[in-house]
């Protein structure tokens, strides 16, 4: 899994005429570090960059509080027909995204906000994750509702509950469905691709797109190609490694408690 990491880096820091040399150079000697100042300036990366950062907060955002809302509903109320709900829920889990793709862009043009960020963002408050809403609906199993009784004592409602005693007791689950969320809308390219159609409103990820197409015309500078993947990949990795042990938490309780 390292080697084609470690081979990207190297190729970002190659000059055009050591790419395709043989034997391979893992380690370039110099390394071109302005490879990556010149490939950032070739297209208007710096606005894809506030884009993907815009889009990419709001969406992780609407999904952590929506489904921890839908999976708090799960765990503590009891309600006719919630068990089957349940199940239905996780069964979308089998429904191919293709299968909604289209009645949604005609929702989406029917509103006018085709080649607009509200697609992307409006939608994530709709786009309840099944993964995420089970991951979360096992952690608060984990919590004994002697405290939510204790706090109803207390003269707490619903809300003061979940907002102020449920939400900070399941932190390993949040931080670990940020990070999946994270990673899926900041490598998000299906509905970009779909939705938007002008180069200023690009994420990096289909900008990314765009420069490959526009390399692909000229000679082989995929030194400038390797070097822009780089950084694509950055923010996730530094990421994970900052929440790690959070996330590992998150994912091992939900996968086991039942």
């Amino acid at each position: 899994m390292m080697v084609p990491l470690f081979w990207m880096i190297s190729t970002s820091l190659k000059g055009p005429d050591a790419l395709f040399t043989y034997p391979p150079e893992w380690i370039p000697r110099p390394p071109i570090w302005r490879n990556y100042i010149d490939a950032w300036k070739m297209l208007p990366f710096t606005r894809f960059l506030f884009n993907t950062v815009f889009i990419t907060a709001l969406a992780v955002t609407a999904e952590l509080i929506t489904t921890s809302l839908v999976a708090y509903g799960f765990a503590r109320f009891d309600f006719r027909g919630r068990d089957v709900l349940f199940v239905i829920l996780l069964a979308t889990m089998m429904l191919p995204w293709v299968v909604t793709l289209i009645p949604s862009f005609l929702i989406w043009r029917r509103l006018g906000l085709v080649d607009t960020f509200d697609p992307l963002v409006l939608g994530a408050w709709f786009a309840w994750g099944p993964a995420y809403i089970f991951m979360m609906r096992q952690f608060f199993l984990t919590i004994p509702k002697s405290i939510e009784e204790a706090a109803i004592m207390d003269g707490a409602n619903v809300v003061q509950i979940y907002w102020h005693i449920m939400l900070p007791m399941i932190r390993p689950a949040l931080l670990a469905i940020a990070v999946l969320s994270f990673q899926g809308n900041w490598n998000n390219l299906q509905a970009p691709l779909i939705y938007l159609n002008t180069m200023e409103k690009y994420p990096m990820v289909l900008g990314l797109k765009f420069f490959e197409a526009t390399l692909s015309k000229e000679a082989p500078m995929w030194n400038y190609m390797m070097a822009m993947s780089v950084l694509m990949a950055l923010p996730i990795v530094g990421l994970f490694f900052a929440a790690q042990k959070y996330f590992i938490e998150g994912i091992n309780i939900g996968a086991t408690k039942g």
